[in-house]
């Protein structure tokens, strides 16, 4: 029996949680595809209409996901511009990491617009959003459950801490094996910043493509929502590095969990602005517009500088650019003020990007919305984690930094 799979540290909600979020996550995602393009796009309620299997299911789609993901998988295995090592194991032993993120992206945009000046139809890429979106669904659950077999082979070291529970379901959905690897190709390090987030970046070009042939030009509210989006996939892949340090690397297993969100959540539900305004055109006048604008950039302000801030410490904790109590504790800077100010930042910008799309409907806010909760339960997560970690530091860290996100609200 592994003491990690005990009942009392199972999250959400247990094999019952895992097995509803299966089925809500994907249920969601279609959701949200559907009731973009309608007229009355409203986020509560039903969707306008359920389609058939017709609809959904296209040999091409599959085709398509399948070479975006081959294209990444080559560009990852490029030469890098740096070779980082993880955090250490169990074994005492750390992986090697190619940092060529960035590096993908750029050569993704130049074949891209060599694609599009050789005549690619990326307009059309709107047009079947749906049946790439059960395609890239159908990738995430045979590619789970690849994992979760990969996994019963596995050895006890290469466990992650919670996805051992020893029921299938929960263990499926939350991940078994820490960093699965075939040689040297780390597959949740891959996925985790590349196919899904450049791909969400390509999506918002696409319909800014449409929007123009539609319209004869791009609106301010597709140019706003596409460059802040740019911007925020940029610096994730720019200091890609950064991820090493985060949950998902050290803590969390694979599984359907990350492999869904990495490859049909985040491209096809956080490009929801865009896909909103393609729809449903909102004017927005060059005063709004600049008033925006200032929201992105103060929450990238704060988003960036904390993580700098994080990772300066991390690197060096004697720095004098940053300040440490008890065992390790970063409280200067912004991690002075609110002990997840990265998050603070996070959510500032995701209102900048829901703002263009106007008041009239919630359906663009559901971004705002969902990562509001994301990164509550995360809080909660990092809490216990470091409650566990630091112990009494940490409660003087509490009392020191009453505020968890947001300064004299929570």
């Amino acid at each position: 029996m592994v003491p990690q799979g005990s009942r009392a540290e199972l999250e959400f909600g247990g094999p019952l949680g895992a097995a509803a979020l299966l089925l809500l996550l994907p249920a969601t995602m279609f959701h949200l595809l559907l009731v973009a393009r309608s007229g009355p796009a409203r986020l509560l309620g039903p969707p306008p209409y359920l389609p058939e299997l017709e609809e959904l299911w296209s040999p091409w789609a599959l085709l398509l996901c399948l070479t975006w993901l081959g294209l990444q998988a080559t560009l990852y295995l490029l030469p890098a511009r740096k070779v980082a090592e993880g955090q250490e194991l169990k074994d005492k032993s750390r992986l090697s990491y190619p940092i060529n993120g960035f590096q993908a992206l750029v050569l993704t945009a130049l074949l891209v617009g060599l694609g599009v000046l050789a005549g690619l139809p990326l307009s059309a890429l709107p047009e079947m959003l749906l049946p790439l979106a059960f395609a890239a669904t159908l990738i995430a659950f045979i590619f789970s459950l690849l994992l979760y077999l990969k996994a019963l082979v596995a050895p006890a070291s290469a466990l992650a801490p919670g996805g051992n529970s020893g029921n299938p379901i929960y263990d499926f959905f939350l991940g078994r094996e820490l960093n699965p690897r075939i040689c040297s190709f780390d597959f949740k390090y891959f996925c985790e910043l590349r196919p899904g987030l450049i791909g969400w970046v390509l999506i918002n070009l696409a319909l800014l493509m449409q929007e123009a042939e539609l319209r004869g030009s791009p609106s301010l509210a597709m140019w706003l929502v596409n460059g802040f989006q740019l911007l925020y996939v940029g610096d994730a892949l720019w200091h890609e590095e950064a991820v090493l340090t985060t949950m998902d690397i050290i803590h969390d297993g694979f599984g359907f969990m990350l492999a869904f969100g990495d490859l049909a959540w985040v491209p096809f539900t956080y490009s929801l602005q865009a896909q909103f305004l393609l729809y449903h055109p909102e004017p927005l006048g060059l005063p709004l517009a600049s008033v925006i604008c200032l929201i992105n950039a103060v929450g990238y302000y704060i988003f960036r500088g904390a993580n700098s801030q994080k990772n300066t410490f991390r690197k060096n904790p004697s720095d004098p650019r940053v300040a440490a109590t008890g065992r390790r504790l970063l409280v200067s800077g912004w991690w002075g003020m609110v002990r997840h100010p990265n998050y603070l930042g996070d959510l500032i910008m995701a209102l900048a990007w829901s703002l263009p799309c106007g008041v009239s409907h919630l359906l663009p806010y559901f971004y705002l919305l969902y990562f509001t909760a994301l990164l509550v339960h995360r809080e909660a997560r990092d809490e216990q984690q470091c409650l566990r970690k630091y112990g009494l530091a940490w409660h003087a860290y509490c009392r020191r930094v009453p505020y968890r996100i947001v300064p004299y609200i929570y």
